[in-house]
């Protein structure tokens, strides 16, 4: 099987992103020369391991959206300080999408920049979490409102560690995937497992690279997010990311019907991609209130100008601002959310 190695292309920023079967045994050719030490931020749950031969330790954070905190972020710290972790050392986050947010975020912290290599073990991680430069942890007000843009040294993408994965743990990172079909119309299904994970990193690092602060074309990533984060919070996280993404295109598809952005064919296409050719869930759970929904959604990070939706339409997938509130609830309508 092929490697694939693509750039993110962020001039003296700049790295790589590898994609393949047993990429991660390549770690020690992707570490700083100066650093000594390392600490590897993970999971006890996560059953894949990396070999160093640098004097390194393991820091264990907790499993769930709850330990996605600055709480979290201060154990960590505590933990470098303990170590000896200097400024030219390394932080290796080995795990899911939270784990690299987490420990991207205490590597940017840590006397201000500390660098840090991702290792993501899931799917979700590999297409989207790790790459970026995107760190952060929630408070009570919503998801990944603290955090800071912080670009990793490298990622890589060992295919090897999606062996291990529950069957929902997939199913989350196949919304992420799904995303980019809509981002690019490109037919992802014709390809392979790695060369899949590596066009969706491509189209993200090019993104990434043309907006690497989000102050602008960065934020089409968020296809379907708006939703999905309310979902996730509102069931109190009994929604997988995911999932939730996957539900979120799908009120975003019916959101831009209602808006008159596009027709019935490419409102029937989202269902084809999304719940047909990745079999994922696209109904929104019924123990859910609208009106919740609604007010979580105005208090999302997009929402500079009123309720705020990456929508797609005749020009692709963009931001739109100041949409009505009935519009929404033509959404919720047809997707008979009572």
């Amino acid at each position: 099987m092929t490697n694939h190695k693509i750039n993110v292309a962020l001039a003296d920023r700049s790295y790589s992103v590898v994609v393949g079967s047993g990429v991660s045994k390549e770690l020690e050719n992707f570490l700083p020369r100066t650093a000594k030490r390392a600490v590897i931020v993970t999971q006890e749950n996560i059953p894949f391991s990396i070999n160093l031969s640098l004097p390194h330790t393991t820091v264990l954070i907790g499993n769930g959206e709850q330990f996605k905190s600055l709480q979290t972020i201060e154990v960590i710290s505590e933990q470098f300080a303990k170590f000896g972790l200097t400024r030219s050392d390394v932080v290796i986050g080995l795990g899911g999408g939270m784990v690299t947010d987490v420990a991207g975020f205490a590597a940017a912290s840590w006397h201000r920049g500390t660098a840090v290599v991702q290792i993501p073990t899931t799917l979700v991680g590999m297409v989207d979490a790790a790459i970026g430069g995107k760190t952060g942890v929630n408070i009570a007000q919503g998801k990944n409102l603290i955090g800071a843009f912080w670009q990793p040294s490298a990622v890589l993408c060992d295919i090897d560690a999606l062996k291990t994965l529950p069957d929902r743990e997939t199913r989350c990172g196949l919304g992420e995937v799904a995303k980019y079909h809509f981002l690019t119309g490109d037919d992802l299904l014709a390809l392979e497992l790695s060369a899949r994970i590596a066009r969706c990193v491509e189209i993200k690092a090019d993104i990434v690279a043309a907006d690497e602060r989000e102050t602008g074309g960065r934020a089409v990533l968020n296809y379907g997010h708006t939703l999905a984060h309310a979902l996730e919070r509102s069931s109190d996280f009994e929604l997988a990311h995911g999932e939730a993404v996957a539900i979120g295109m799908i009120f975003a598809a019916h959101l831009a019907h209602s808006l008159g952005r596009i027709d019935d064919a490419r409102l029937a296409h989202h269902y084809k991609v999304i719940r047909d050719s990745y079999g994922l869930g696209v109904v929104i759970p019924r123990s859910v209130d609208r009106k919740v929904l609604i007010d979580l959604m105005r208090h999302d990070k997009k929402a500079i100008n009123g309720l705020t939706f990456v929508l797609d339409g005749a020009n692709g997938v963009e931001i739109v601002g100041g949409v009505e509130e009935k519009y929404l609830h033509q959404a919720f309508d047809a997707m008979e959310l009572p």
